[in-house]
Formats: C-alpha cells, sequence, structure tokens
C-alpha cells in the first residue's frame, strides 16, 4: 500500500508540474489555461460557442416570427457530379441546420445531431460579413472613409513599415498585404500558426501588435486573410466606442427582429470581440440577415432602411478574386454572378439569391479539412435557390 500511495503521490507531483508549467506558457502567449486550450482545440465545431468568453447580442424587444410558406422538400442533389438524396447530402456534410426562405417565408426547416430552432451554432467567417455591414454603417454616417489607414484610427499600432500604409479598403477586399497566413492547424500541433493564435488568444492586442509583419505592398495583392477582418473589428470598437456586439444589437440585430440572443466570442470579458470568426446564433436568425441582404438593406420589419444604398453595391459587387476563383468584395463572396455568400470554416453557409427571393442556411460540423466541399456545397445551394419547389 505504501508502495503505490508514493507511486500516486509521485505521479501527482509530475501531473501538478506539468500543469504548471503549461499554465504560465499559456500565460506568457496569451492563450486560455490549459485544460480550456485543450478542449477548444479538440471540440466540434457546434460547441464552440460556448468554451471561450463571450459578449451576448440582444435579440428584438418584440417578436416577429417568420411566416410559414407552402412546404417544399427537397429529394436529390448533384454533389460532385454524382445525384445523391438530399437526405445523405446532409449527413455526409454533417449538418445541424438547414433552413430555406422563399419570398421570406420558411418552406423547409430541419435539425439534426440535436440541434433546434432555438440552439445557438457557430458562424465562423459568417461574422466577416456581420463585420463589414458595422463598417458600412459607419462609412454612411461619415464617421469612417474607405481612404482611412487602419494607424489614422489607431496610431499605436503604428510599425514604421508599410503596415502603416494599409486602408480600410485593403482589409475589406483581403488585400492588407499581412503575413498572417489562414492556414488552418490540423490537431494541436498546429496552434502555434497566426490564425490559431488569433483564435485563442485572451489579447488581441497583443496578437496584433506581434503580427504586423507585413508579406506585400498594401492594397497590390488579394489574398483571404482572417487579420484583415480582426483590424476592422478594432477600428469599429475605436471608432463607437463601445462592446461591438451592443452596436450590432441596436444597428442590426433587433431591427431585423431576431428572436433570440446571439453571442460573439470575445478575447475577455469586456474586452474585443473576435470579428474575423466566433459570432453565434440561431438559424432563423442568420436568415435574417440574409433576408436583410435580399431586401437591399431594408429591415422586413417595419421596412426600415438598415443598410446604405452605397453599402449594398459595395456589399454586392466583387472587387478581387480569391479561392475557387469566386469573386470577393467588402467581406462577402460571390461565387455566382446571380448570388451572394457569407461563408465559414466546418461548413456555414448563408446563401442569398434575390431573382429568386430564397435565402438558405446550412449550419454544421464539418472537419477543417474537408476537400472541396465549399465549392460542392455552393453548387448544390445554388441549384436549389434556382429550382423550382417540389412542394407537399
Amino acid at each position: 500500500m505504501s508502495k503505490l500511495f508514493k507511486t500516486l503521490r509521485n505521479l501527482f507531483i509530475v501531473l501538478a508540474t506539468i500543469y504548471v508549467a503549461l499554465f504560465a506558457l499559456t500565460s506568457v502567449i496569451r492563450y486560455p489555461e490549459p485544460i480550456s486550450s485543450i478542449r477548444l482545440a479538440l471540440a466540434p465545431a457546434s460547441k464552440t460557442p460556448f468554451l471561450m468568453p463571450a459578449h451576448t447580442i440582444a435579440p428584438s424587444a418584440s417578436k416577429h416570427p417568420w411566416a410559414i410558406g407552402a412546404p417544399e422538400v427537397p429529394e436529390t442533389v448533384m454533389w460532385n457530379k454524382e445525384k445523391i438524396s438530399f437526405d445523405s447530402f446532409l449527413e455526409r456534410t454533417q449538418t445541424n441546420a438547414f433552413l430555406i426562405i422563399r419570398d421570406g417565408a420558411i418552406t423547409y426547416e430541419k435539425y439534426r445531431n440535436g440541434k433546434s430552432e432555438s440552439s445557438l451554432l457557430p458562424s465562423y467567417s459568417v461574422a466577416k460579413t456581420m463585420t463589414s455591414l458595422m463598417i458600412g454603417k459607419l462609412i454612411s454616417e461619415g464617421k469612417l472613409k474607405e481612404s482611412d489607414t487602419f494607424v489614422s484610427v489607431l496610431p499605436e499600432f503604428k510599425a514604421g513599415t508599410n503596415f502603416d500604409q494599409v486602408k480600410i479598403s485593403d482589409l475589406l477586399d483581403m488585400s492588407g498585404g499581412l503575413a498572417a497566413l489562414d492556414n488552418y492547424p490540423d490537431g494541436p500541433a498546429g496552434w502555434g500558426v497566426a490564425i490559431a493564435q488569433m483564435y485563442a488568444t485572451t489579447d488581441l492586442n497583443y496578437f496584433m501588435k506581434n503580427n504586423r509583419r507585413m508579406d506585400s505592398t498594401p492594397g497590390t495583392k488579394a489574398d483571404y486573410r482572417s487579420i484583415d477582418t480582426q483590424m476592422l473589428g478594432l477600428v469599429i470598437k475605436k471608432i463607437t466606442g463601445e462592446k461591438l456586439a451592443d452596436y450590432f444589437s441596436k444597428s442590426f440585430w433587433a431591427p431585423v427582429g431576431a428572436e433570440y440572443a446571439a453571442t460573439w466570442n470575445v478575447d475577455r470579458i469586456d474586452g474585443q470581440e473576435k470579428t474575423f470568426c466566433c459570432f453565434n446564433a440561431a438559424a432563423r436568425d442568420y436568415a435574417r440577415i440574409g433576408q436583410l441582404l435580399l431586401n437591399n438593406g431594408a429591415s422586413s420589419i417595419g421596412g426600415a432602411n438598415l443598410i446604405d444604398a452605397n453599402w449594398m453595391k459595395r456589399l454586392t459587387t466583387s472587387k478581387v478574386t480569391l479561392d475557387r476563383n469566386w469573386g470577393y468584395g467588402a467581406q462577402i463572396w460571390h461565387p455566382y454572378s446571380d448570388s451572394n455568400l457569407m461563408m465559414g470554416l466546418h461548413g456555414q453557409y448563408v446563401f442569398i439569391q434575390p431573382s429568386t427571393h430564397t435565402v438558405i442556411v446550412k449550419l454544421s460540423d464539418e472537419p477543417t479539412k474537408n476537400g472541396d466541399n465549399e465549392s460542392y456545397t455552393a453548387a448544390v445551394l445554388h441549384d436549389i435557390a434556382r429550382a423550382l419547389p417540389n412542394k407537399k
């Protein structure tokens, strides 16, 4: 018994020593404490909203339920040139929620894997378009110009390099030129790369000051880099002087009639929202932002114009060509000439097709490495939007 006790005691000492060392390391590099970091690294996408601190985005004070239209049931889809059942598509892409909105009414709604109408689900880079909406509002109010440089708003980040030349317009169109890549990690070994540091950090100002190295001259090369969107988030907070969650709530979330509170993960409570990702909401409320864009910036609730006409044009115009040869501009994708797409890692989509008055929301738990699923899924959503509904 004495030998067993000594063995257990020594094991405890070793584990405690390792934990203390890891705690010290994570504190120095501004990561969550070790156990929280490991949980975040290993969690499926749909669990991550609850593993980081967050600010709450208040919903509408009055309830405005979606209208329910004539039901439509997709039966088959083309997936990478193969006809498969719609249910197989949902399973293959690890779908948690799928909604079709036609003419402002829900015509299809399905939840899987224990999720429901009220489930808080992550957006990942769908949040980039939310960030763009706030930038557009500041520009329309004359509080910001696209020609402004990042450091003219936040001079504390001046680097004495061509980083100081980065303009708001460069950041909007993924042309900032910073060296912090979006090379997403595959397993714990990759958690030292820039995108993982920005995702997990407990101090975004510290991260930003240590990631100002440039890869190209600002405005000369388009390359999808999430740090550009995070810089826009820092600008919004500086100009508004308030939490982005509060600013977004009163400017967009409540006015579109959001039924549920959303959250935006932050580096720490009362700190900075992670605007390149980490917006979390119910599927029906993501659809309300899609419907806002479909309505050319007018809210379906009372018709208030929430997006300036000039910014709507900016949102719907491709400025650069990025991955998959898709158009991109002002933090939103243009995979087809007749469609706009808010898209995030792990299979998050808000697809908008004005010509058919259609919004489609798909929220998923796909792995980080998912091949060319984004292209295949966008094609499926495009086909569904254009198809005559199969009504039942």
